[in-house]
């Protein structure tokens, strides 16, 4: 029940969060609006109940994780990005890619923690997670420039796509 009821407010207030703005009812929602967005809380606390009854996924309801999260967000994944983004900018205007696929192991356990890596990945750019092997966790990446000796290795640790932090450790403390 506790799972229900966490996913049901937290979907209702997503919902509302994008809808604010569209009537006069506290100068945000109109009454259409919060009628569909209980409907939309309760539809998705419903269906998604039993993901998070399960003990894994059950930390995702931890507020600790969550401030954890939000520290990985602003602190070592916003630097991450940031240095990506010159290292791509610097490669579109010079020419020097080597695109290609390299299988990642990603060494999470649970679902969430492997979702959360592959969009760390992904959002980082010049990387895009295009697969994710069910049986082991493991990740393939596309990346724009794959280093030299790295096309000839079997796999890679997830860590050696990130250069200053090591946010699979960061992320494995959020969501396991």
């Amino acid at each position: 029940m506790l799972s229900f009821i966490a996913t049901a407010l937290f979907s209702g207030a997503l919902y509302l969060l994008l809808t604010a703005g569209s009537g006069s009812i506290l100068r945000f929602w109109s009454s259409q609006e919060l009628f569909v967005a209980a409907l939309v809380a309760l539809a998705v606390g419903f269906a998604s109940r039993n993901y998070f009854s399960r003990n894994r996924q059950r930390a995702v309801l931890n507020p600790l994780r969550w401030l954890r999260g939000i520290a990985y967000v602003l602190g070592p994944f916003f630097l991450e990005m940031a240095k990506a983004n010159i290292d791509v900018a610097c490669r579109v205007i010079t020419g020097r890619i080597r695109p290609g696929i390299v299988r990642v192991k990603s060494g999470m356990k649970t679902d969430m923690g492997t979702l959360l890596l592959a969009n760390s990945i992904t959002l980082t750019p010049g990387t895009l997670t295009v697969g994710i092997d069910e049986e082991s966790n493991d990740l393939f990446v596309h990346m724009i420039n794959v280093p030299e000796g790295l096309e000839a290795r079997e796999s890679i640790e997830a860590r050696e796509l990130f250069g200053l932090f090591d946010c699979p450790a960061r992320v494995r403390r959020i969501a396991e």
